[in-house]
């Protein structure tokens, strides 16, 4: 069902151009917009004129008509006047708004059939027949791409994402209230450095135009439309092991997950068996920000004591005092390459089961 709003906006620029007034009701007499004055001396006229079969008529020196919906009458339009010309805007405004409900509704059966492909909801069959219907072609190459946005997903930030994607190929959709997926139509020269760049773009225009941050990740380009849901379960696991394990990344593509994309896919049990043999029975270890910042420059600059005391402007010993103190804690010495990758991976897995144990 279209919007009042947008029956109202309607009306209202057929008004400016016309010079006439309108009144817009539902087929209960309730009405739903106007241009100027009061309707109530026309709804005893249009609860009769809505139980009749004509189609439109004449009443009380203005024009009734009927608008319908997939042949069911949806809505009363009142003309005021009774002239040939009041009743020519009138047909025209009937078709204008007959158009927009048949526009609406392909958007929404668009829209629809789309969410539950995602969500991997349809038969092979059902997909095929619906793809026939609304005009969607196939075989086509696609990829999923999922926006998450620091606050709750509005019309502000719907219509900035629609913005980029004017082509009328791409759909713009969303399964729950904060994110918004795009299911975009590639070209056939089209790479994956080109999907990066156009992820960086929707952060830059969400943060600029929508004043909101916001984290994007895509899944891989897929070659037929039953296969989208793939696309999108992989692109929702992007976003989560972003979220989880490079924090600092606003865009994250499947294709780079890492060892990040192998962490996600383990049980909690055995992410607990892990870090107790890492760490021992008593579990985790709880680092402070400057052991873990010591240890993020560390493992950047390659595993160089030189490199990493001159960058965190402390002298070689001071931190070598504190790999010192990291051995005696957690018995791995990160200035060896197999302590530094084990360490590593616990860190990784200790963020991983936090974030699982705060989803419960």
């Amino acid at each position: 069902m279209i919007s009042n709003q947008m029956i109202q906006n309607t009306i209202d620029e057929v008004s400016k151009i016309s010079g006439m007034d309108f009144f817009v009701l539902d087929n209960e007499a309730n009405v739903l917009a106007g241009t100027e004055g009061s309707c109530d001396e026309y709804l005893p006229a249009a609860r009769a004129f809505i139980e009749g079969e004509d189609d439109k008529g004449i009443i009380l020196r203005c024009w009734f008509y009927k608008i319908y919906e997939e042949r069911e009458p949806e809505f009363i339009l009142i003309v005021k006047g009774d002239t040939r010309d009041n009743e020519m805007v009138g047909r025209m405004l009937v078709f204008q708004i007959e158009s927009l409900l048949m526009a609406y509704k392909d958007r929404y059966d668009k829209d629809d059939f789309i969410k539950n492909l995602l969500l991997d909801n349809l038969l092979f069959v059902d997909i095929m027949n619906r793809a026939q219907k609304l005009h969607i072609t196939m075989r086509k190459d696609r990829v999923v791409i999922m926006v998450e946005t620091e606050h709750e997903k509005d019309n502000n930030i719907l219509e900035t994402v629609k913005g980029l994607f004017m082509n009328g190929r791409d759909v713009i959709t969303a399964v729950d209230e904060k994110d918004v997926i795009i299911v975009h139509e590639t070209d056939p020269d089209e790479t994956y450095d080109d999907i990066d760049r156009l992820a960086w773009t929707l952060v830059d225009m969400l943060g600029s135009e929508a004043m909101t941050g916001a984290r994007v990740a895509y899944g891989t380009v897929i070659h037929d439309l039953k296969e989208v849901s793939r696309s999108y379960k992989e692109a929702k696991m992007a976003l989560d092991v972003g979220k989880i394990f490079y924090t600092e990344r606003l865009v994250n593509a499947y294709s780079k997950l890492g060892i990040g994309r192998l962490i996600y896919q383990l049980p909690l049990p055995l992410c607990k068996m892990f870090i107790s043999e890492i760490f021992g029975e008593e579990g985790p270890i709880q680092f402070d920000e400057e052991t873990l910042g010591t240890v993020d420059k560390f493992f950047e600059n390659n595993l160089n004591v030189s490199k990493t005391s001159r960058e965190l402007y402390i002298h070689r010993n001071t931190l070598v005092y504190r790999l010192d103190r990291l051995v005696e804690r957690t018995g791995l010495d990160i200035q060896t390459f197999d302590g530094a990758i084990t360490f590593q991976i616990a860190l990784m897995v200790m963020k991983y089961m936090s974030y699982l144990e705060s989803s419960i």
